[in-house]
């Protein structure tokens, strides 16, 4: 089979419409397709609704987090948070929390970029994430938009990343009480692109096995920002901690260049997780 197990639409920063998200996923030949919007489950229902016969949809959200060193250097990472009851009060909370706190980010930075002369604002902003849950590839594309930058790659690199003066970190949830949340609201963790080093600092193995121990039943594996020496290292680590190796395209529509299906999950991991004990079943028949 051909399973990709992270996706966004429209819901998140993704482009497509949750249906048409689902389309996209059949049309390229997929035969398991997660939606994993950041922080919010709005898209489920849609995708759900758009499943064609031989689909399956895997519901999950991609949940923003933070790993405080020791030392106190704070290091972004996501978790991905499949099948949890999407009616778990606390886990609606907090959510709801990261998404007000995107929303207060976007509107620093475009600030930020408007008082640095960038024809920018936060009105081009919403505009174009209507009611999704704002993220900076929205400020990219009205960065495109504003013929700023070619696209929302290079809005990424040379405006918004964490290494430009205009970035604003946000109060993302701590990692070991994300794990715990999912967990909770019956969810199974896996711990998004862990050695994605294009977009910054990653967490040790030692930290993933601390994860582990805390409810992390997964790795994404195959990721397109991990390399081949780090796809390899991170199935290593898998091993090691009898993790559950998942690879995804990590689809976000015209907002990046990879298409989905790009990388996908070897069929007995998928069923690996699958027969884990979880809140929700996969939407299929």
């Amino acid at each position: 089979m051909r399973i990709d197990l992270h996706t966004h639409s429209s819901a998140s920063d993704g482009t497509d419409t949750p249906a048409q998200l689902i389309r996209t996923a059949a049309q390229a030949g997929l035969d398991v397709v997660a939606i994993t919007d950041h922080d919010t489950t709005d898209g489920w229902a849609a995708a759900f609704e758009a499943r064609p016969p031989g689909l399956t949809v895997v519901p999950g959200v991609e949940f923003s987090c933070v790993y405080v060193a020791p030392e106190g250097r704070r290091i972004s990472l996501h978790l991905l948070a499949y099948l949890v009851d999407d009616t778990n009060a606390d886990l609606q909370a907090e959510w709801q929390r990261l998404r007000t706190a995107r929303r207060t980010r976007g509107e620093q930075m475009v600030d930020n970029l408007a008082a640095a002369g960038y024809p920018i604002s936060w009105a081009d902003v919403t505009g174009l994430a209507g009611d999704a849950t704002i993220g900076r590839p929205h400020l990219g594309r009205a960065l495109v938009a504003a013929g700023v930058v070619p696209d929302v790659d290079t809005a990424f690199r040379e405006l918004l990343s964490s290494r430009q003066p205009y970035y604003v970190r946000k109060p993302d949830t701590d990692v070991f009480d994300a794990i715990a949340l999912t967990v909770a609201a019956g969810g199974l963790p896996v711990f998004a692109h862990p050695l994605a080093r294009r977009r910054g600092p990653v967490v040790p193995d030692e930290v993933v096995e601390q994860m582990t121990r805390a409810g992390l039943v997964g790795l994404e594996v195959d990721h397109p920002d991990q390399d081949a020496d780090d796809r390899a290292h991170a199935a290593r680590l898998a091993r090691d901690l009898e993790l559950i190796g998942t690879g995804s395209s990590d689809y976000h529509g015209a907002n990046k260049r990879t298409p989905i299906g790009a990388c996908t999950t070897d069929d007995a991991q998928y069923e690996r997780l699958l027969a884990l004990p979880a809140a929700r079943r996969p939407v299929s028949g």
